[in-house]
């Protein structure tokens, strides 16, 4: 070898050792940390803690998704090379996160927001890549297998469903707008991939847009029995009375304008956007105020005459409408007469955009379950709401419910037995899986 090719190959030898070093600084790494975080990979990823047993291991699958097909179960995203992806190259990686193809040809489920992931730009690719190869323990735990009866068991049928319905375009900044919108619509749109949750679905499963080009976009969508709001600038419904800060510190606390955060987005709040920085934060939400008001809903208007009759006549007791006395006795002790709740502790029911939701599921659960507000670092202390799927009959919350979307001013459709019925069905039928 002459002396030019061997200065020559070893020149290229460091330039691929510093490409290498360069993957692995710490600075990417914690990079990759904060945008795992923003993308909630752990809620997914982690299994829930069971009572009695040890804490389960971040990113080591095992947690059970309701889908309508039947329970997808999360997969092991540790470093691992035997049950994880520790054999991942790069492009292995990004192909899983973009298109939802696994290692081999397998194909994804789409309870994996793989649709979303594809606008994850390539700077933000390689810090996860880094993060998750160098920046989290690897588990030697096999998560459980996903069998979906058939015909969704054969996963070939998901690349038709990839060619039908999942984008594949990069986000791609708008250059009617300024850096802070982008910002927040990248944010919404790829990482936090907010429509998953709160963007209808077709019967194929399909959501019915993924940016503000689509009406359908973020107007509220229904899983695993619970209904994410609409996030447009509706009135009542959706977060048109609300303003940036309020939406700002809703995720950083899980507390604002005096709504509170419940159900499947406590652990959205405490697992991910409470660990967002302020910047971010803003970003998001200015891009929501920003989205046109869209979908349907109650609506809610605190001077009407029905307001300040239901308020004087829940405090005299003079109400007769059927529900006011459940409310006055099982209720008002928290959420108040007038419905607004205490600031950081109790949500406000009046105008509460989750109480006129366009559909009641997440109310009705909410009562048969109970739950908590989310534990969060500057956060005040949580508290909880007690489950009342043993003291009251489905008649019983049919009618404290449908009297609080119609009480104070709110106006929404009210909620019928077979509603509750239904979701104590659904519900008792989870809890046995």
């Amino acid at each position: 070898m002459t002396l030019r090719r061997r200065a020559l190959l070893c020149i290229f030898t460091i330039a691929l050792s510093m490409q290498h070093a360069h993957a692995q600084t710490p600075d990417l790494v914690t990079r990759g940390a904060y945008l795992a975080r923003a993308a909630d990979c752990a809620g997914c990823h982690t299994a829930a803690p069971v009572p009695g047993q040890a804490q389960p291991h971040p990113f080591a699958g095992g947690l059970p998704m309701g889908s309508p097909f039947g329970t997808i179960w999360s997969s092991n995203i540790t470093p691992d090379a035997q049950h994880g992806i520790g054999r991942y190259s790069y492009e292995d990686f990004a192909r899983a996160l973009r298109e939802g193809v696994a290692p081999g040809g397998k194909h994804l489920y789409p309870a994996m927001p793989y649709p979303s992931f594809s606008k994850i730009d390539d700077n933000d690719m390689r810090a996860l890549y880094a993060y998750f190869m160098h920046g989290v323990e690897p588990v030697a735990q096999a998560a459980p297998d996903t069998r979906l009866p058939f015909p969704f068991d054969q996963r070939w049928a998901l690349a038709l469903w990839n060619f039908a319905f999942a984008p594949t375009k990069p986000f791609a900044p708008d250059p009617k707008r300024d850096v802070q919108w982008n910002r927040g619509a990248y944010l919404v749109q790829s990482l936090g991939h907010c429509g998953a949750c709160h963007t209808p679905r077709g019967p194929a499963y399909d959501e019915l847009g993924y940016t503000e080009s689509s009406r359908a976009y973020l107007t509220g969508g229904t899983n695993d029995h619970w209904h994410a709001p609409n996030l447009t600038g509706i009135s009542g419904a959706g977060l048109g009375s609300l303003s940036a800060d309020d939406i700002a510190a809703f995720l950083k606390t899980g507390h604002g304008a005096g709504l509170v955060t419940f159900g499947s987005m406590v652990q959205v709040v405490e697992d991910s956007t409470q660990y967002l920085d302020d910047r971010d934060l803003r970003a998001i939400a200015s891009y929501l105020k920003t989205l046109p008001a869209s979908g349907s809903g109650g609506t809610y208007d605190a001077h009407s005459r029905m307001a300040s009759q239901s308020v004087a006549a829940l405090r005299t007791g003079d109400d007769e409408r059927p529900g006011a006395g459940l409310y006055q006795s099982a209720c008002a002790r928290c959420h108040k007469s007038n419905g607004g709740g205490e600031p950081f502790k109790y949500p406000r029911l009046a105008g509460n955009p989750a109480v006129l939701s366009e559909k009641p599921d997440s109310l009705v659960r909410m009562v048969l379950q109970g739950g908590r507000a989310p534990s969060t670092e500057r956060g005040p202390e949580p508290k909880k709401m007690p489950a009342f799927a043993d003291k009251l009959t489905d008649t019983e919350i049919a009618r404290v419910l449908t009297f609080v979307r119609s009480a104070w001013g709110n106006d929404a459709a009210p909620v019928t037995t077979r509603d509750v019925r239904s979701m104590r069905d659904a519900v008792a039928a989870g809890t046995r899986q």
